[in-house]
C-alpha cells in the first residue's frame, strides 16, 4: 500500500512505481483499445466507480468486509474511489486495515489517503487512521494525499483548516496518463466548508495536465450552489442518474463522478446494494489521447 509523501520525495516514489509497473501486471480487460473510425482521435475505455463503504458496515449496521468486497467485485471497475475507509481505526471495524484487506480480496492495487492519523488505541498497536482510498487494476504511476479545507470531527471547537484526505492517483490508459481523485466533502448543513473544499480541489486539479476524473461523496446534490464552480472545468458524468443515499430507498444523489473535457461518458448508473449506507456509482468512460511530454513532465513539479 502506498502512503502519502512530501513533494520532495514524490519524484523517487514515481520512479519506483514506474519501474515496478512493468512487473506488477497488465492493463485490465476494461482498458483495451476502443474501436474508432479512421482519422478519429485515439480513445480507450475505462470503467470508474465511486463508493462510500461506511467503514465496511451495511445499512443494517453489520460490519462485513467480505460483503463489501463482493459488492466492489460486482462493479467490474478498473479504478474505484472509496470513502469512509478504516485502517486500524476502532472496534466498529475490528481494527482491520480495510484498504489492504479489500485490495487483497480483489487482487487490486490500493492507495490510502488518511484524513485522520491518530495514536494507537493500545500499546504496541497500529496507528488509528480513517480516510479515502483508490483501488486500481492498473499500475499506479503516481499517488499523493493532498490537503483541502476541513472541519475536524476529532477535536473540540474545530475551525476550518487545511488537512489531508484528498487522494490523487495517476494511471496510464493506453499511453495516456489519467488523474483520478477520490474525495469526501463536509457533511454539515452549512455549505461554507464544502464551498472552500471545492475551491481547494479545483486549485489542485488545475496543476495537472491531461484527463481528470473526480469521484466521491460530495454530501450535496450536483445542483447545490456550493458545487457550482465544478461545472465548467468538469462535467457531471450522470446528470440524470439515480439517487444514491441512503442505500435503501435513496432520496438524494450525493455520490458523484465528474470528468474533464478529455473524457467522454458512454454510460453511468448507480447499483442497488445494501453493503453500505450509500449506493455505488459506476461510469463507463472513453479516454481521448492528448499530446503530452515525458512522464515526469506530465505533472508540474510542486
Amino acid at each position: 500500500m502506498y502512503r502519502s509523501t512530501r513533494r520532495s520525495t514524490r519524484r523517487a516514489l514515481l520512479a519506483a512505481l514506474l519501474g515496478a509497473a512493468a512487473t506488477l501486471g497488465a492493463a485490465s480487460p476494461g482498458a483495451a483499445s476502443a474501436d474508432r473510425p479512421a482519422g478519429a482521435a485515439p480513445a480507450a475505455p475505462l470503467r470508474v466507480a465511486t463508493y462510500n463503504i461506511h467503514a465496511g458496515a451495511g445499512q443494517d449496521g453489520v460490519f462485513d468486509l467480505d460483503r463489501t468486497a463482493a459488492a466492489l467485485r460486482d462493479l467490474h471497475a478498473d479504478v474505484i474511489g472509496l470513502q469512509e475507509v478504516d485502517v486500524h481505526w476502532g472496534a466498529r471495524s475490528g481494527f482491520a486495515d480495510e484498504a489492504r484487506g479489500l485490495a487483497e480480496r480483489l487482487d487490486m492495487r490500493v492507495f490510502f489517503a488518511p484524513i485522520y492519523d491518530l495514536p494507537p488505541a493500545a500499546e504496541n498497536a497500529e496507528r488509528r487512521q480513517f480516510g479515502v482510498a483508490v483501488l486500481s487494476r492498473l499500475p499506479l504511476a503516481a499517488a499523493e494525499n493532498h490537503e483541502i479545507t476541513r472541519l475536524s470531527t476529532q477535536v473540540p471547537d474545530p475551525v476550518p483548516a487545511p488537512a489531508p484526505g484528498f487522494a490523487e492517483v495517476t494511471v496510464r490508459v493506453h499511453g495516456t496518463l489519467v488523474h483520478l481523485y477520490s474525495t469526501h466533502l463536509d457533511y454539515r448543513a452549512d455549505p461554507s466548508v464544502r464551498r472552500a473544499q471545492v475551491d481547494d480541489m479545483l486549485g489542485i486539479l488545475a496543476e495537472d495536465r491531461g484527463p481528470k476524473i473526480l469521484v466521491g461523496d460530495f454530501n450535496a446534490e450536483a445542483g447545490a450552489p456550493e458545487l457550482a464552480k465544478l461545472w465548467g472545468p468538469l462535467a457531471d458524468a450522470a446528470p440524470d442518474g439515480g439517487r444514491t443515499y441512503p442505500a435503501i430507498d435513496p432520496v438524494s444523489r450525493i455520490d458523484l463522478v465528474a470528468v474533464s473535457p478529455e473524457v467522454t461518458v458512454t454510460g453511468a448508473h448507480e447499483v442497488a446494494t445494501g453493503a453500505s449506507d450509500h449506493r455505488p456509482v459506476v461510469t463507463d468512460l472513453l479516454i481521448r489521447r492528448h499530446g503530452h511530454r515525458s512522464d515526469t513532465a506530465e505533472r508540474r513539479q510542486r
